[in-house]
């Protein structure tokens, strides 16, 4: 059998934006390839060539107008370095090695040597902070800015993550530290005030996130890991996805803890913790862990310099998607194909749609 038609029960006459992505996934994509190795995880499965220890992996990514640009980084620096952090984060969910990223720049034709050398400064200061390169690419002229890549990692043998192959009981963690590009946010709306220097190392996070490659490798190196998912759209898309891929629930704690800048922010500013936490930006990961793992799992990231909190436990999948109160969490996604993807807009509108209003 063959054709879409008969692979997906939606209508050809449905209009992608009235679907959203993850019905796009689940509805016509699965269908399709569900079959595939390594489908519905952050990267696809290569068959490696013989001799090679490991599996061979791939993700591509395209990268967006950043948020720091609205906020008045205009420096195509950022760019770079988003768009290969946006690659790499995906290698850090399959507890990937990076290997290389091959790029591909679609630029308007008024843009200046120096703004083009800008743009390669970011990726290539990226890949280099996680020991890897740009391995080749291709260049075109087009009337927008257009930034895709693909990155290539390996995973040690029988160390590969994906999004499934967690358990009722386990552990959600939270990896890396979230809070810091919408921290930026509020200061630049003036919404909260910090001494110089602490907005300085706001900036900095919020301009150039790091993707958790070293932490997704050596959790799969300790086989710490059962399941992992990079935040890329928003904390609950990626427990929610997490929770399909395993038939699971899971109940959420809202006392997540932020580093003392952004803490201080929320608080100036009138939101609460969560709402910083769920927001997209920072380039987390979300790794499920035995309760007995725990502890390990946090002190092995510590010797990686990395922070990371216990956010949750995976429940049966009647028992839904809940945070610590017992109500649904309701929570807010950067969907693809949705009225709240990403196409940038008006600061002190993001922040509300993002963040929600003042609570006090």
């Amino acid at each position: 059998m063959s054709g879409v038609t008969e692979l997906s029960p939606i209508a050809d006459d449905v209009r992608l934006g009235d679907l959203g992505e993850h019905a796009i996934l689940e509805h016509i994509l699965r269908p399709r390839y569900g079959g595939v190795r390594g489908f519905g995880d952050d990267c696809a499965v290569l068959d490696a060539p013989e001799g090679l220890r490991g599996e061979l992996v791939a993700t591509t990514d395209s990268c967006p107008t950043p948020l720091v640009t609205i906020l008045g980084e205009t420096d195509p620096y950022h760019a770079g370095w988003l768009l290969a952090t946006i690659n790499l984060s995906d290698l850090a969910a399959a507890g990937a090695t990076p290997l290389g990223l091959v790029v591909n720049y679609t630029l308007p034709k008024k843009t200046t040597a120096g703004e083009f050398r800008r743009l390669l400064d970011g990726v290539d200061d990226c890949t280099e902070v996680h020991g890897t390169k740009v391995v080749g690419g291709d260049l075109r002229d087009g009337p927008v800015r257009q930034l895709t890549a693909t990155a290539i990692g390996r995973c040690v043998p029988g160390g590969r993550l994906g999004r499934a192959g967690a358990e009722a009981g386990d552990r959600l963690l939270l990896v890396g530290s979230p809070g810091y590009l919408w921290a930026y946010a509020l200061l630049v709306e003036k919404q909260a005030r910090l001494p110089e220097s602490v907005v300085a190392d706001i900036r900095e996070r919020a301009c150039r996130p790091m993707a958790q490659v070293a932490a997704g490798r050596a959790l799969a190196a300790a086989g710490l890991a059962r399941a992992a998912m990079d935040v890329s759209d928003g904390l609950f898309p990626t427990v929610r996805t997490l929770c399909g891929a395993n038939g699971l629930g899971a109940r959420i704690t809202t006392d997540v803890q932020l580093a003392d800048a952004p803490a201080d922010v929320c608080k100036q500013s009138g939101r609460g913790r969560f709402a910083l936490a769920q927001a997209w930006g920072d380039w987390t990961l979300v790794v499920a862990v035995r309760p007995q793992d725990v502890a390990l799992a946090e002190k092995t990231l510590a010797g990686e310099g990395v922070a990371a909190q216990e956010i949750g436990t995976f429940l049966p999948r009647e028992k839904g998607i809940s945070l610590d109160d017992g109500e649904p969490w309701a929570g807010i996604a950067q969907e693809r194909f949705s009225p709240s993807s990403w196409h940038g807009g008006e600061l002190p509108k993001l922040i509300t749609e993002v963040l929600g209003k003042r609570v006090s």
